[in-house]
């Protein structure tokens, strides 16, 4: 069965298996436009920092639901790249700040607008209507996955990186 066998309802298991193939049709789409030299956990490190800059190493393994150690060694290779900054805190000199680095920053811009082309002449294909529907309901879903987010309902017990 393809995607496209999928006639998706509005029942939420249906919606979430169609969703989860096209999440890993995504993955597939931008590993073919990505030239990342960072691993997953990597970027996610750099996304989590683009919109929390300035936090400490026990935040964003928290972020991670990671440990400080592994989060470390991730920053560590990071910082190497000259993707990620450090910081001695003003108010506490034991606390390191992360920062992302202008190069950092770069390679995200750069890596979202290849992602971006990769999506665009898929959408392209797309009918005009439907294309109006994927919008509206990605909006939504964006909305709800936010606020699911930072409410903390994600729980996780597994802290690695």
């Amino acid at each position: 069965m393809t995607v496209t066998d999928f006639r998706p309802r509005s029942v939420p298991n249906e919606v979430a298996r169609v969703t989860s193939t096209a999440a890993e049709l995504l993955e597939v789409l931008w590993g073919r436009a990505s030239t990342a030299p960072a691993s997953a956990s990597q970027l996610r490190v750099l996304l989590i920092l683009e919109h929390n800059s300035g936090i400490n190493l026990r935040t964003l393994a928290d972020f991670l639901a990671s440990t400080p150690p592994s989060t470390s060694r991730l920053c560590d290779r990071l910082q190497a790249a000259g993707f990620v900054e450090r910081e001695v805190s003003p108010v506490d000199r034991r606390e390191v700040r992360l920062h992302l680095s202008g190069r950092g920053q770069a390679f995200i811009t750069d890596l979202r607008a290849r992602r971006e082309q990769a999506v665009q002449a898929v959408l392209e294909q797309m009918p005009n209507a439907e294309r109006a529907a994927l919008l509206r309901g990605l909006e939504a879903f964006c909305v709800a996955a936010e606020a699911q987010i930072h409410d903390g309902s994600a729980d996780s017990d597994s802290r690695t990186a």
